[in-house]
């Protein structure tokens, strides 16, 4: 048996075996018991000062003068 085909064996059986446990694995650790407040707290990063919008956004939309371009 050539090097080729020993390897494309090996990564037919063995390598697809590995793959699904290591998908498996990442799978249970993403779905762990006591994972879900940190979760909801990479979730909700993107609000964490949003308190309102600014007094500039809120009165003036357009920021850029008429005279420039």
């Amino acid at each position: 048996m050539d090097l080729y085909s020993l390897l494309r064996q090996l990564a037919d059986s063995w390598g697809l075996l590995a793959l699904f446990i290591f998908f498996l694995g990442v799978w249970v650790w993403a779905f762990r018991p006591g994972s879900r407040p940190l979760h909801d707290e990479a979730a909700d990063v993107i609000f964490r000062h949003d308190d309102g919008p600014l007094e500039d956004d809120a009165t003036n939309t357009n920021t850029r003068s008429e005279g420039q371009s």
